[in-house]
Parts: structure tokens; C-alpha cells; sequence
């Protein structure tokens, strides 16, 4: 589960740099929802991460 979670976020991160770069076109200028969406993906890994990692401490 972790490994797929850390391949979807590279992806979600990859496509994040593409959008910001400008190699896949916006929708409006200034605002684009692949870039905001994927960024949102990663930050939600990271904080699933976060709290199952607290978990296993806590069971320890």
C-alpha cells in the first residue's frame, strides 16, 4: 500500500510540475485545475501517511 501510494504521488507530482511549467494549457489564465487538483492529492497522501504512521507508533 505504501509503494502505491508513493507512485501515485509522484505521478500527482509530475503532472503538478507539468501544469505549473505551462506544458499542459489552462483553462484560465492564472488558475488551473490539474495544478490545483494533483496538489491536493499529494497533500492528502501526505497526511494519510502521516496519520497511519501515528497509528502504528501509538500500537507499539
Amino acid at each position: 500500500m505504501a509503494k502505491m501510494l508513493e507512485l501515485i504521488g509522484l505521478v500527482l507530482i509530475g503532472i503538478m510540475s507539468l501544469a505549473f511549467v505551462g506544458v499542459i494549457p489552462q483553462v484560465e489564465p492564472g488558475l488551473s485545475p490539474v495544478f490545483w487538483a494533483c496538489a491536493g492529492g499529494a497533500l492528502m497522501i501526505i497526511f494519510y501517511r502521516k496519520i497511519k504512521r501515528k497509528q502504528e507508533e501509538n500500537n507499539k
